[in-house]
């Protein structure tokens, strides 16, 4: 992140990583949201709408699960690695003042 935004928003310790965790974390929100809506109406037309929005809602969570499996913050096919990570993060956040 920009260090002039960091210091006036008071989010120096929101790195990269944390912002692409949460966007990671809603978009999975946002496509099982999608799914369970698409199974619950009966209407051709808002099914319609809703099965674009969940195609666009896989599509995000694709691009940022790439995005963070590219610069190691994310290790679905190592669980011993993601473990250590995610206790190293943990730690970190217990660090912040």
């Amino acid at each position: 992140m920009n260090p002039i935004l960091e210091t006036l928003t008071g989010t120096a310790a929101m790195t990269d990583q944390v912002v692409a965790s949460d966007l990671l974390i809603t978009s999975k929100s946002c496509v099982w949201s999608y799914a369970a809506a698409l199974t619950e109406t009966a209407s051709a037309d808002v099914r319609a709408v809703l099965r674009k929005q969940l195609e666009d809602a896989i599509h995000v969570h694709e691009q940022v699960f790439q995005y963070m499996m590219e610069r190691g913050w994310y290790h679905a096919y190592n669980p011993e690695e993601q473990i250590r990570l995610d206790l190293q993060n943990a730690e970190t956040a217990l660090n912040l003042q």
